[in-house]
């Protein structure tokens, strides 16, 4: 029998950061719990990523994952808004750190091809095969729905090592 794994998905977001959480026992996924993290527009960009980093210090406290996993910046064209996704970003790898959790990362393509089966899918094909494999009764804002489906690709990650491991 396998042993499960609670894994924290995270997509890294200015205003919104998706989190998304499931328990991994082998290849069967169980949904835990998901949501986003807003900043307040308004505020100075050091105290929206204090929201954030609260934020997800929260998550990891209510959650207790094993395992994070968190979508690679990609390359954006407006330089103003890949600087704010990226300090978003590092207070969240910050939190993470902090917390002593191992964490993988993903590139968007790489999330896309294991959850829906083509790197360039579209928000609401990620959103509908999130609702479908860990049957869910609603679906989930685009936010939440990306952050599980990196919970959802690190854990494919963590089964496909585990499996060849064992066969060593």
């Amino acid at each position: 029998m396998s042993e499960s794994v609670r894994i924290l998905g995270i997509d890294p977001g200015s205003r919104t950061t998706g989190y998304g959480v499931i328990d991994q026992c082998g290849f069967h996924l169980n949904f835990i719990g998901c949501g986003v993290i807003k900043s307040t527009v308004s505020l100075p960009m050091h105290e929206r990523l204090k929201e954030i980093y609260d934020g997800i210090c929260a998550v990891i406290d209510k959650y207790e994952p094993q395992q994070a996993s968190i979508e690679n910046v990609f390359v954006a064209r407006n330089p103003s808004s890949a600087l704010k996704l990226g300090q978003a970003r590092g207070v969240l790898l910050l939190a993470v750190s902090q917390s002593k959790m191992p964490i993988q990362e993903f590139s968007a393509k790489a999330v896309k091809q294991a959850v829906v089966g083509y790197g360039q899918a579209a928000k609401g094909q990620i959103q509908q095969a999130v609702r479908a494999m860990l049957k869910l009764s609603a679906t989930p804002s685009s936010d939440a729905a990306d952050a599980l489906a990196i919970a959802m690709c690190c854990a494919n990650h963590l089964a496909v090592s585990r499996a060849a491991t064992k066969r060593m």
